[in-house]
């Protein structure tokens, strides 16, 4: 049958299915002319065409209101830059913070590093406290005194070289005031938009006929990525120093000071931050800035707490993507109540079958809400959530929806819902109810359908090209989707093998696409055929391996080829490689039966092989030479006296060391406190090295 043109169909008489492709299609060709328009200047269409199809696609999903997710166009303005700002490592990374969202969670906040650090409850610990800036962070580069990069903080390791712009922020200085100005100084802050500004923006905006922007996050990220850096300047943005990255040498040795010489320097740094004595301080100026928020020229979504002293902080380190030092003690979530259109069923790419309300669209803390996640059939009966039921949300954070409980003296669903006992795909695949230890989920359904469930295949790709795995610019969710349908996309490799096979799929001839998005396209892929050992590890999405553990494994093996042969070890039974990973500090039984469970399938290995030939994979970094005990495997047992073991493993690893759990012949050092028992005898028989907690110290300087 000939193919029927559903793009000039009127909307009120398209099928679902027509609908869906539609959207879809639509999705693509504005995502391809915002590019154009806010990354390149150069619009391909009139601004007539261009808002019909925008009307169009909203009108979709006004219709078929399943369409409208989070990731929908409808709730975004302008694209992110693809590929025109050059990429910059940072030299030190730029780290998020962990979050706080009761007094409790500060109490444990505090009481954690005081365990860490072994001080006392008497013992004095200063905190500074800041409002949490809802804006873009930023790092500045000087050399010398003189500003000599600006770049955006990206995933946290590579950002965007943004210089020529923030050059025209009147708040960031070109030179450095003072005498002693380090070589070298990065200075970190965030730069936004006052409320007042935006708000005269958009009034201008509006009045060139010209598109509004959401709110002054959005505004301040979106007027700092222009490629015209006079746009930029005509723009009224602001920045706060508050922090730093690399630093030839320190001026000050605590945070309350480096803010107040990063002032000095010329920077604008936030006058409401005050230090902190005790918890209850902390959360008296939580409560104070809760009620002076909305009385602000410029959005904050919370309050940043820091250990003061920097001798402490470089003491406690990191964890994962977060310093121990620091929380940011969000504000209370926003709430509301809407009406539950319908509960669907999402498979994720690991099989969990997670319920979704579809809410009637409402709008909390600014944003316009209409999914949330119940989590597990558990949750649903709980709750006693129903389709028709009127619910109470809030976005925990500001950021996740979820259902709180049901409105009682509204009217309710007709019936309760029955959670299903196959999976959602085509496969109809059985599923199995798993109780989850160790946590408060409770229990999780799961499809056995693996690979070959569909849904769970395109969860797979999708992780795959995100952004703390491949981060494949131009792969978004719909084009992921798109290219899975079109059977272009079955398996990770294949995205490599995309641009060779163009010349069959001709793929700037679709809707939506065109040369110029096809080539930026193929360029980023291109970009990603190199890289680092524990983002691919991560990007295989294996059950139970996730960005931490991806490091650690990266760290235990250093090498693709070494982790490769332990992982087809495991999958043969190996005790001795079993062993060898459950020495590894943060790997346990259940990361090494996952492993073992996934390299002992066939399917898994060829997926494995074939992406192995399209990329790159760079060992794991390796730690100063100058590090006495880099690449040495250290265990420590018993109870040491001068620092907590978390500490003593955190200043290890920090070194280069590889921190295991038990001893075995392959351990280097056995560092051993008072009450040693059988990692001590271990040692012994292995005829490895023990060192006393002071033979340590003296070891690593």
């Amino acid at each position: 049958m000939p193919r029927v043109d559903t793009t000039k169909t009127p909307v009120e008489f398209l099928t679902e299915k027509q609908a869906k492709a539609e959207h879809a299609r639509l999705g693509v060709e504005i995502a391809q002319h915002d590019a154009r328009y806010y990354q390149h200047d150069a619009p391909s269409v009139s601004d007539a065409a261009y808002d019909a199809m925008r009307r169009r696609y909203e009108a979709i999903e006004q219709r078929f209101p399943d369409l409208h997710t989070l990731e929908s166009l409808s709730l975004r303005v302008g694209a992110a830059p693809a590929g025109r700002f050059a990429k910059v490592r940072h030299a030190v990374p730029m780290l998020s913070l962990a979050n706080a969202f009761s007094a409790e969670d500060v109490a444990d906040f505090a009481e954690r590093i005081r365990r860490f650090l072994k001080l006392a409850e008497d013992e004095a610990l200063v905190f500074t406290a800041e409002p949490k800036i809802d804006g873009l962070s930023m790092s500045l580069r000087y050399e010398d005194g003189a500003l000599v990069r600006g770049a955006t903080r990206g995933d946290g390791s590579e950002g965007e070289d943004v210089t020529a712009n923030v050059r025209t922020v009147a708040d960031i200085p070109h030179k450095l005031k003072g005498k002693h100005i380090p070589a070298v100084c990065e200075i970190r802050g965030e730069i936004y938009m006052t409320k007042t500004d935006f708000l005269a923006l958009n009034k201008r905006q509006a009045a060139a006929d010209e598109q509004v922007f959401a709110n002054p996050r959005n505004s301040a990220a979106g007027s700092l990525r222009q490629k015209d850096a006079t746009v930029t300047a005509s723009r009224a943005l602001h920045f706060f120093a508050y922090g730093w990255g690399e630093m030839s040498a320190m001026p000050a040795d605590i945070q309350s000071g480096m803010v107040g010489w990063l002032a000095a320097c010329g920077f604008v740094s936030n006058p409401l931050m005050q230090k902190c004595g005790s918890v209850a301080e902390l959360l008296d100026y939580h409560r104070g800035m809760e009620a002076r928020r909305a009385k602000l020229d410029y959005d904050i979504d919370g309050v940043v707490y820091k250990v003061d002293r920097l001798d402490l902080q470089e003491r406690l380190g990191f964890v994962s993507r977060s310093p121990r030092w620091a929380v940011a003690h969000k504000f209370a979530a926003e709430k509301a109540t809407t009406l539950v259109r319908d509960i669907e069923i999402q498979v994720g790419r690991t099989g969990v079958l997670t319920p979704v309300a579809k809410l009637e669209p409402v709008t909390v803390g600014g944003v316009v809400v209409q999914n949330a996640t119940l989590h597990n059939p558990d949750e649903i009966e709980r709750l006693g959530v129903r389709v028709g039921d009127t619910v109470t949300i809030q976005r925990a954070g500001d950021v996740i929806p979820q259902v709180l409980g049901v409105v009682e003296d509204k009217p309710r669903g007709p019936k309760p819902f029955k959670f299903p006992k196959k999976c959602p795909c085509h496969l109809k695949t059985d599923v199995v109810r798993e109780t989850v230890a160790g946590g408060g989920e409770g229990v999780r359904v799961r499809c056995t359908g693996e690979f070959a469930c569909p849904y769970q295949r395109v969860e797979h790709l999708r992780h795959f090209v995100s952004r703390r795995a491949f981060d494949i610019e131009g792969l978004g969710e719909k084009q992921i989707e798109f290219f899975f349908e079109q059977s272009w996309l079955k398996e990770p490799a294949d995205i490599f093998t995309l641009p060779a096979r163009n010349k069959t799929i001709k793929l700037e001839e679709q809707e939506g696409f065109g040369e110029t998005s096809v080539r930026n396209l193929f360029g980023a892929i291109e970009e990603r055929r190199s890289i680092a050992l524990e983002r691919f590890i991560y990007a295989l999405g294996v059950r139970h391996v996730g960005e931490t553990t991806a490091v650690a494994l990266a760290r235990g093996y250093g090498s693709w080829k070494a982790f490769h042969d332990v992982c087809l070890k495991l999958a043969k039974g190996d005790e001795d490689a079993k062993l060898e990973m459950d020495a590894i500090d943060q790997i346990g039984e259940t990361v090494i039966e996952s492993l073992a469970a996934y390299f002992g399938e066939a399917h898994n290995r060829g997926i494995v092989e074939r992406l192995t030939k399209q990329v790159k994979i760079h060992d794991a970094e390796r730690p100063s030479a100058d590090s006495p005990v880099a690449g040495k495997t250290v265990v420590f047992t018993g109870s040491l006296e001068k620092m907590t073991r978390d500490e003593a493993k955190a200043t290890a690893e920090r070194l280069g060391a590889k921190v295991a759990g038990s001893v075995s012949k392959k351990t280097d050092y056995v560092v051993a406190g008072p009450g040693a028992g059988s990692k001590l005898k271990d040692a012994q028989k292995h005829g490895v090295k023990v060192l006393s907690e002071d033979d340590w110290f003296k070891l690593i300087g």
